[in-house]
């Protein structure tokens, strides 16, 4: 189970550094609650308060590389504060989300605009070589796919679930060619540390379950 206390802090913390040192603002508790509320919707498998949690933990781990770690952390906060698994515009309205709550918490137009801006960056996760907030965010967003094996195995079996509506089939093919692309791209990860110790593991997972994925399937009893 998720420390929602914990997460709490964590928000607040991240919130009031967005705002600046002295820079007064409403009480960032309500904001931390409908965020967390959003983050334990019933059709979640995958993009759940342990998903958040991680990538937080992840942009801790790369918060140097950043230029600013406390905006990267509100982006995580709201990169999929809007999900549902068969609309394809989740990015974008959680970008929006933000767009609309964090001025009104007392956040600066130019950090807003950048917390949008890299929550609309995970679509591709495709940072440019100078955009460091870009590179922390969509690595930590990335970092489970170099888990170990059992909990890279959750994290596909989550997704499948949140997908469940698809036939297996069409997920199938769907998620083989995930994998293609990620496969095909020259990095997976851009920060230092997600390529000296994420890149090897998670290029093994990926083509791992790719070959998994190419095996016949069971006909059902």
């Amino acid at each position: 189970m998720a420390d929602l206390h914990a997460l709490r802090t964590r928000f607040v913390r991240a919130l009031e550094g967005a705002r600046g040192p002295g820079t007064a603002g409403p009480d960032p508790l309500p904001y931390a609650d409908d965020l967390l509320a959003r983050w334990q919707e019933p059709q979640r498998r995958y993009h759940t308060l342990a998903h958040l949690t991680a990538v937080l933990d992840h942009i801790d781990v790369l918060e140097k590389q950043a230029d600013d770690p406390d905006v990267v952390r509100l982006a995580a906060w709201f990169h999929d504060a809007v999900y549902l698994p068969d609309r394809s515009e989740n990015e974008e309205r959680s970008a929006r989300l933000a767009e609309r709550a964090l001025p009104e918490a007392g956040v600066p137009g130019a950090k807003t605009a950048e917390v949008a801006r890299l929550v609309r960056l995970t679509v591709t996760h495709a940072p440019a070589d100078d955009d460091l907030n870009g590179q922390v965010l969509c690595d930590a967003d990335l970092a489970i796919l170099a888990a170990p094996p059992s909990a890279y195995a959750a994290y596909t079996a989550a997704v499948r679930e949140e997908y469940h509506f698809v036939p297996n089939d069409a997920f199938r093919e769907g998620r083989a060619a995930v994998l293609r692309q990620l496969l095909a791209l020259p990095r997976l990860f851009r920060t230092p540390h997600g390529t000296e110790h994420w890149e090897a593991t998670a290029r093994y997972n990926l083509r791992s379950e790719l070959e998994m994925l190419s095996l016949p399937s069971t006909p059902s009893a």
